[in-house]
């Protein structure tokens, strides 16, 4: 029964710093109706540090919440879709709590996911705007959100890493 309550409050806390890293840092691009943000940065984190489970519930539902709180409710429902599918991925191609944060398969998983994220919304925006020639604006946007994310995931996932262990909680 403790490691469930662990894992669930675990889970809610991951979908609670993915809302907020994604709305503390909000930077709205007319041209996709959609904005830029921090919160990728704790998608990673989520993915990399507790697996592929935590990872897609707090990429999707989390970042689904953000588009909710910030009045982008057009979003919710891709949203939801993918990043819930980037921190699966991510999760599922990383090494999780093995070995260290900086290795070529977590940063191979990473960047698979920033891919995924980009072609994901630029699919959903073509839809949504009806042109994939518009929704081709959104694509810098979503690269460089996804990589300044992964930038600073690097420093903060090795020291929360390091810190987490010393405390004996067990990550996945």
């Amino acid at each position: 029964m403790k490691n469930q309550t662990q894992s669930l409050v675990l889970t809610g806390l991951l979908m609670a710093l993915v809302t907020v890293g994604t709305m503390m840092i909000s930077i709205p691009v007319p041209a996709t109706h959609g904005y830029v943000h921090g919160g990728d940065m704790m998608i990673f984190l989520a993915a990399v540090l507790f697996g592929r489970k935590k990872g897609a519930l707090a990429g999707g539902v989390g970042s689904a919440i953000a588009d909710l709180l910030l009045g982008y409710s057009q979003w919710i429902i891709p949203t939801l879709i993918v990043k819930g599918i980037m921190g699966y991925l991510i999760g599922s191609l990383s090494n999780g709590e093995r070995k260290p944060i900086i290795t070529p398969r977590n940063l191979l998983a990473m960047s698979l996911g920033v891919l995924w994220m980009t072609f994901g919304y630029y699919i959903a925006g073509g839809v949504m705007l009806g042109s994939f020639t518009a929704a081709l604006a959104g694509v810098p946007g979503d690269l460089l959100q996804s990589s300044v994310g992964m930038a600073l995931f690097i420093p903060i996932g090795i020291a929360l890493k390091r810190t987490v262990l010393k405390g004996g909680l067990h990550l996945n």
